[in-house]
């Protein structure tokens, strides 16, 4: 199966969010970022980035959790949180929550005329041993970013399947 569209027409960028930007979504950046770069999909995108929907961290660093599961797993992490904010809709085609809470909240809050589109991370998921949330793993233990890093990895291969095409 052929790209579904060419880079050099076209780059998408990819924003992922989850609620503080310390977890979930700079470990989905970093994830997403390394598939891209691992499977040649880097001319396809223009920009990929991780927000939070609140401002409780803004400006640190990602948990240390998520630093040792993607480094554990040859995955580079450079992140520092940031709130998402209406302007920074515009930067992006997709931006992919990491629950129901934090989509809603996108929802609410993107501008009327924005075109991109918002959805749960796990709407690429193609493996259903996989749950379509990516739960929080803040105050459980290293086991739950585990499964974040599992899932992430599952959903970054299969939106590159879907989004792009095979290369």
């Amino acid at each position: 199966m052929a790209p579904k569209f060419n880079p050099e027409e076209k780059q998408i960028s990819v924003a992922f969010v989850c609620l503080g930007n310390i977890c979930r979504s700079p470990m989905a950046e970093a994830i997403f970022k390394h598939k891209v770069k691992e499977l040649g999909y880097s001319p396809y995108f223009k920009l990929i980035d991780s927000y939070g929907t609140g401002a409780y961290h803004v400006g640190e660093s990602p948990d240390s959790r998520s630093v040792k599961i993607c480094r554990k797993n040859g995955v580079p992490v450079n992140h520092a949180a940031q709130q998402i904010r209406t302007k920074d809709f515009d930067k992006f085609d997709y931006v992919i929550a990491m629950d129901e809470s934090n989509k809603s909240d996108l929802l609410y809050s993107r501008p009327r005329d924005f075109k991109g589109k918002i959805d749960l991370f796990g709407a690429w998921r193609v493996d259903t041993s996989f749950s379509k949330i990516v739960q929080d793993p803040y105050y459980g233990g290293i086991n739950g970013f585990e499964i974040n890093f599992e899932q992430i990895s599952h959903f970054s291969e299969e939106f590159l399947k879907q989004e792009i095409g095979e290369l």
